[in-house]
């Protein structure tokens, strides 16, 4: 087995009494106080993840819009400066390399943030792609990441910097001076729905940013939070995961994404996932919910009312904020549709569920 890579955070983790586990080929804190208590103080107050396993890589040149149009799904000639994005890389067989987001720092440089798991298999995708020698830099080890998210991760971050958090909009960013540190990416973005910021800076300056936010954070009852809330806070909001969710065999058509899918440009594989689009598609990602007890989780079968086998689940839980159990999975088009009843096959129980619209947290 391979060494398991650390964050610049991971001994601060394990200082902290965090449950280890190894994830996309780091040691990552999969809980701390436990993931209930974890996943309430996020939608309560505040809470920081480290997701610095995440992946950056820097395009830089006349070319690098072209590029990145050329590998992703959505239209990034729509972006301006200091904006971000939420885009796909479809292959060549109508699935999905990676989701990622994509950031336009100016006209000639832009941020792309892709999955741990996938740091390596994009960047060769996107080299491949590469044919006007757009300058690009992996700076993925150097980088470190921290989410500060919940309704007081304004009122925390907001006195470690000049800049007004207040006036960075949804999906975007501004670069500055924060905590004494320059040239730090602060991001209005997220993978809660709890509101808050993604900050990205060098990890020589980890530990200094995780004590400052947390001495910053203790009026308002901030903790440190695992990758076990990060799941359950992501899936009450619908939000797919690469690898359960959306993966190479499955197209943004079939996984809801053809909001972030524009015909306007040409990209990978665009005239399959076009035909797709108009003719439709056989299996669709839907959200359910469980109508008698049981847990639905990732690969159990989905079945008709019948019996027959009509798709599986690709993310599953019991959604601390609603208190029932939700999931997502792929079903036959027929049975997509909302308030369609389902059964999840849980121990060879055929346990009765609906589709429903995600997300399933109404805010």
């Amino acid at each position: 087995m391979l060494d398991m890579k650390n964050t610049a955070l991971t001994q601060k983790h394990i200082s902290l009494g965090a449950k280890m586990v190894p994830f996309a080929g780091y040691n990552m804190p999969v809980s701390y106080s436990g993931l209930n208590d974890e996943h309430a103080n996020v939608r309560n107050a505040v809470g920081v993840f480290d997701v610095s396993h995440m992946g950056e890589f820097i395009l830089k040149g006349d070319k690098a819009l072209d590029l990145i149009q050329r590998v992703t799904s959505n239209d990034a000639s729509v972006l301006t400066d200091g904006k971000a994005q939420y885009s796909c890389l479809p292959n060549n067989d109508g699935g999905i390399v990676d989701d990622l987001i994509v950031y336009r720092i100016d006209e000639k440089s832009y941020m792309l943030v892709v999955n741990a798991s996938n740091i390596d298999k994009d960047w060769n995708w996107i080299s491949k792609h590469n044919i006007d020698h757009v300058e690009m830099h992996n700076i993925s080890e150097k980088t470190s990441l921290l989410a500060i998210q919940g309704p007081k991760a304004i009122d925390t971050l907001q006195k470690l910097t000049s800049i007004k958090l207040a006036d960075i909009p949804y999906y975007s960013f501004v670069k500055g001076t924060f905590n004494g540190i320059d040239n730090v990416v602060i991001s209005n973005t997220g993978y809660t729905g709890a509101g808050g910021f993604e900050i990205y800076f060098e990890n020589e300056f980890a530990e200094k940013m995780w004590d400052s936010i947390f001495e910053a954070g203790s009026e308002f009852g901030i903790k440190p939070i695992g990758l076990g809330a990060r799941d359950t806070l992501r899936l009450e909001m619908g939000f797919c995961l690469y690898g359960n969710d959306i993966d190479d065999t499955t197209s943004p058509i079939e996984a809801g994404l053809g909001w972030i899918t524009k015909f306007t440009k040409d990209f990978t594989n665009r005239a399959a996932i076009e035909k797709q689009k108009t003719e439709g598609v056989t299996k669709k990602l839907v959200g359910f919910e469980m109508i008698e007890r049981g847990i639905p989780r990732n690969d159990y079968q989905i079945a008709d009312a019948n019996g027959n086998i009509i798709g599986k689940v690709t993310s599953g839980t019991q959604s601390p904020t609603l208190n029932k159990a939700v999931g997502m999975g792929y079903v036959n088009k027929d049975l997509a549709k909302v308030d369609s009843e389902i059964f999840v096959l849980i121990r060879d129980k055929a346990i009765k569920a609906k589709v429903c619209k995600i997300p399933f947290l109404k805010k």
